[in-house]
């Protein structure tokens, strides 16, 4: 059989090319007896609106599910019905994935998710498009919740309708959402938005519908909910109810921490580009923070790595400072005295380093391919100032979070955090404190820092509390539970220097006893 015979082609009703395409799409496995009625109940009032085509994915069905479906498409239908056939079952969620796929390559604006056992009313399809059309979501959700007691009328068992409520109570906790139903499996998205999340990467399994949630929400998309009908009839479930409450549950849990910066998992990483990680830290124990406490008033600083120039703003406004800055990227903070763009891989740009009273890299070590040669090389820059003072912080790979998840086999980097992706080498106090002793610099001061608990979870009295309980569990253990590592230096004398004030010195003491030897003659002659 040729691959175009495999579904029939109808001459669609003569509609404008500017309508929006509208793919229903079936997921079917053994439903031979109920695919066809399923497909009889899309409603041709669709037509009115949408370029309507319908595609059903037989997951490797025992039964005539594909035959079926390929007969009912033949029928007298206004609108294309293509039927394909997986020869591999590729499970509810892998088959989703196929059917969307098939929607983003060809064009089509919106595609219904469907199921071939006629558990979601197809009637309902007209209603549920309308906030799609309107542009007030990308995605709408079928929910049996919304209406009270509704879903229990329609025969959802009680142990399902319970447990339905306490897993969306669960994930709308964990991922700061209000659905009504995170497990209804009819939906209607935007493909617009499905190009914008990794969906290839979900499960083949029925949590699948959770991930997708997930990933729309970390993305930023609107869900839309409407009440639709419950129909419990004589389907048999396949879904092991508490093999899916647990993945559910993990996949909510590795999202909520993915946010925090604890875990990564490349499925969630579908955010819009953030910088909240990299705002100023005032307000809570933090480097910014210790720092600002530690500089002189009147102080000329240098900020390498100086980012948006927000340590700037406080250093001059609150305490006089003049500070320039260098860094990799563009910088126009007007606080900023002068700003040098030049990446610190490739090591210093050619300044005077010898008028500078401080010297900050705040999180910079870390992002440097070889950070002990880099900091060698500003120690010789730095030349015969060994008076200033360098204040550097940078992530503890030893923190208890990390450890712990280590010990379970996790090691992933993710786009923030002790784990940041742009991250190139990591330490521990001791491996720190190793690096900058060789580099030619004395340590003046250590000091633990806690979690970034009000970035993650937002300035307020739980966040707060956090953090002074993180401080108090530094002081027990630095090494465990300090998330940063902040220090303050000053360089050593370089052998240079060493060599050039001892031959100073030298030469003034060798001056001053020819002048003693000198007098001692005179006084002789004299007597």
């Amino acid at each position: 059989m040729a691959p175009e015979d495999l579904y029939s082609r109808k001459t669609p009703t003569e509609i404008p090319a500017t309508r929006q395409r509208l793919l229903v799409f079936i997921v079917a496995y053994n439903a031979e007896k109920t695919i066809a009625p399923v497909i009889r109940r899309i409603p041709t009032s669709l037509l009115a609106t949408y370029d309507v085509d319908v595609l059903i994915i037989d997951d490797a069905s025992g039964d005539q599910t594909f035959e079926k479906s390929y007969e009912a498409g033949k029928q007298d239908l206004p609108f294309t019905v293509r039927t394909m056939f997986n020869p591999v079952n590729q499970g509810y969620g892998g088959n989703q994935r196929l059917g969307y796929h098939y929607a983003i390559q060809n064009g089509y604006d919106f595609v219904a998710l469907v199921h071939g056992d006629g558990q979601y009313a197809p009637e309902c399809l007209p209603d549920l498009l309308e906030p799609l059309r309107k542009g007030e979501a990308a995605a709408v959700f079928g929910s049996r919740m919304l209406t009270p007691k509704g879903a229990l009328r329609g025969g959802m068992p009680l142990y399902k309708f319970v447990g339905n409520r306490i897993l969306t109570w669960i994930e709308n906790r964990l991922l700061n959402t209000h659905l009504s139903e995170f497990h209804s499996g009819y939906r209607i998205y935007s493909t617009r938005a499905l190009v914008d999340i990794p969906f290839d990467r979900n499960s083949n399994g029925f949590h699948f519908d959770t991930e997708i949630i997930i990933q729309l929400v970390i993305a930023g998309h609107r869900i839309a909910e409407l009440p639709i009908p419950t129909y419990y009839g004589d389907e048999i479930s396949r879904v092991n109810g508490i093999a899916y409450a647990g993945q559910v549950v993990l996949a909510a849990l590795k999202a909520s921490l993915q946010r925090k910066g604890i875990f990564y998992d490349r499925k969630f990483d579908c955010a819009p580009p953030d910088t909240r990680w990299y705002v100023p830290k005032f307000n809570y124990r933090s480097p910014h923070s210790l720092a600002l406490e530690r500089i002189a008033k009147g102080a000329h600083v240098l900020d390498v790595g100086c980012a948006g120039g927000y340590m700037a703003a406080p250093l001059k406004n609150e305490k006089g400072c003049v500070v320039d800055g260098i860094d990799g990227f563009s910088a126009d903070d007007v606080c900023l005295a002068n700003f040098y763009l030049h990446d610190l891989n490739h090591g210093l740009p050619p300044l005077d380093y010898t008028r500078y009273d401080y010297v900050l890299m705040l999180d910079v070590i870390e992002h440097l391919t070889r950070p002990e040669a880099f900091l060698e090389e500003f120690r010789r820059a730095l030349k015969m100032n060994p008076g200033v003072e360098i204040i550097m912080s940078t992530a503890n790979i030893g923190f208890i979070i990390l450890r712990l998840m280590l010990l379970a086999g996790q090691f992933n980097y993710g786009k923030r955090g002790i784990l940041d992706m742009s991250h190139t080498r990591l330490f521990t106090f001791a491996s720190f404190r190793r690096a900058i002793s060789q580099a030619g610099f004395e340590i003046l001061e250590v000091v633990g820092v806690p979690a970034p608990f009000p970035l993650a979870l937002g300035d307020n009295p739980l966040s707060r509390f956090l953090i002074k309980a993180n401080q108090a569990l530094i002081w027990l253990f630095r090494g465990l539970f300090s998330y940063q590592i902040f220090v303050r230096v000053k360089p050593q004398p370089s052998l240079e220097y060493l060599l050039q004030t001892a031959t100073e010195k030298s030469a003034q003491r060798a001056k001053e006893l020819e002048a003693v030897a000198a007098n001692s003659g005179l006084e002789r002659q004299e007597s």
